[in-house]
């Protein structure tokens, strides 16, 4: 290939050379054309509304142990079942109950892949029944009965 043009005309050149490796990376393609929504539960947005399917613990990665509280969630826009950590400290995963409405929103992942040692975890609960998680667990609000 050899080396890149270098000088004060040189702009056209290496704009043209950039462009073969504009999706060199694994996802890069997807996420830049839009086509990762085709595949992506939450369809694009920010959040989604969804119903409690079941509880469950996940075991962690190596090097870390332990149990992370999680929940199945099925999603009320299109039906799909996803993995949601019940997260913000000790204590949510006992106000959750199956068939309760919370609202999952994804956790800061790089390019829509599992968040920290969980396999398969994308989404995190924030809202039960309307109201914030992280409220009710600090005892500023009670969960509401639906």
């Amino acid at each position: 290939m050899g080396k890149k043009p270098r000088g004060l005309n040189a702009a056209k050149k290496l704009k043209e050379r950039r462009k073969k490796f504009k999706f060199a990376k694994k996802d890069l393609a997807k996420m830049k054309t839009g086509r990762y929504k085709k595949i992506d539960p939450l369809e694009g947005a920010p959040a989604a509304r969804g119903i409690v399917l079941q509880k469950m613990e996940i075991e962690v990665k190596q090097p870390h142990s332990g149990l992370r509280k999680c929940v199945k969630v099925q999603l009320s826009k299109n039906g799909r079942t996803v993995t949601a950590y019940a997260g913000y400290g000790p204590g949510p995963i006992k106000h959750i109950d199956e068939h309760n409405q919370v609202i999952v929103e994804r956790m800061g992942a790089p390019q829509r892949r599992a968040f920290g040692d969980m396999p398969g975890v994308k989404f995190r609960v924030t809202k039960l029944n309307g109201v914030s998680i992280k409220e009710i667990v600090k005892g500023r609000k009670e969960k509401p009965m639906r």
